[in-house]
């Protein structure tokens, strides 16, 4: 059933793109785009959960109840429901959609490594689950697995001056980190829970990353370079990107215009409030007639005709 659903529809669409191209590696690229796009929708709910989540913890009322019931736990989580529960915010919102990726990225994993097909029982597995009616498997196979100074089918080295570099797990371990640093929204407190399960997150997924690219077919390490430079590509264009958690000194920038707003808001509401305006028209009228009623006392009296 897995198979059939994921791994073998993941894999012909993987060898149709490389007998439109000829070229694995840029094949490799290309699906990643695909299922990037196939994605997006899953992305976007996933940033929205985050922001929502992020936008709650800063709520007067969610620091109250942190401040009022911090020695009682289950009485906090029950009014932190009923709050989830008036903002109409899901806490499984943005961990939803992640593990519904989970599937497509072990899909992909099994694919990258069956179209690649090392041994040749490997490649005779492969053309048991291939669509004969969309790809002829008697010219396509066995791929070719160059790309660049890679074999796709083998771990990454490079050798500079007489030593093997693993240049492409250095780069998975970068973009991975990057990529984990853009998507956190901006910490608020030190002591904040989340913030700190997304920084123990931003410095073991980096390095797990790179350890599977270090040791797995390099094929995998591209295909996780490309995921992770597309992702970063693609929170740029949407603006979601919190660049502030590279550069900190983007914050530092933010902090006056980001005060000025609630300045002008406040103006604002008390130039265009009712209230005050109502109040200072009756002290002004008062104060005319006052004016008019002096004026009639000093005013001499007029002379009675006889």
């Amino acid at each position: 059933m897995w198979q059939t659903i994921i791994i073998q529809p993941f894999t012909n669409v993987l060898l149709l793109i490389n007998s439109l191209v000829h070229n694995f590696g840029l094949s490799i690229i290309l699906f990643t785009a695909l299922i990037r796009l196939l994605t997006h929708p899953l992305t976007v709910q996933q940033f929205k959960a985050t922001r929502a989540m992020q936008s709650l913890q800063e709520d007067p009322r969610y620091k109250k109840m942190q401040e009022k019931y911090k020695d009682d736990k289950e009485k906090f989580a029950q009014e932190q429901a009923k709050l989830y529960k008036e903002l109409g915010i899901s806490p499984f919102g943005s961990c939803l959609p992640t593990l519904i990726q989970f599937p497509i990225i072990i899909g992909l994993y099994q694919s990258v490594t069956r179209a690649m097909a090392a041994s040749p029982m490997e490649l005779f597995n492969l053309e048991q689950i291939v669509y004969p009616k969309f790809i002829d498997t008697a010219t396509l196979l066995p791929l070719n697995n160059q790309f660049l100074w890679m074999d796709l089918g083998q771990p990454e080295r490079l050798t500079i001056f007489g030593l093997a570099v693993p240049v492409l797990a250095v780069l998975v371990v970068l973009t991975t980190f990057l990529q984990s640093k853009l998507i956190q929204p901006p910490t608020t407190s030190a002591n904040d829970q989340s913030a700190m399960i997304n920084q123990s997150m931003s410095l073991t997924m980096p390095l797990l990353m790179g350890y599977m690219a270090f040791t797995l077919a390099s094929g995998l390490a591209l295909y996780f370079l490309a995921s992770n430079l597309i992702g970063i590509i693609q929170y740029a264009i949407l603006g979601r990107a919190n660049w502030s958690n590279i550069f900190p000194w983007l914050k530092k920038e933010e902090a006056p215009s980001a005060s000025k707003p609630k300045a002008t808001i406040i103006e604002d509401v008390k130039a265009y409030d009712p209230e005050p305006n109502s109040s200072k028209s009756k002290p002004a009228a008062k104060k005319k007639g006052s004016s008019s009623s002096t004026n009639k006392k000093i005013r001499p009296p007029r002379k009675q005709k006889k």
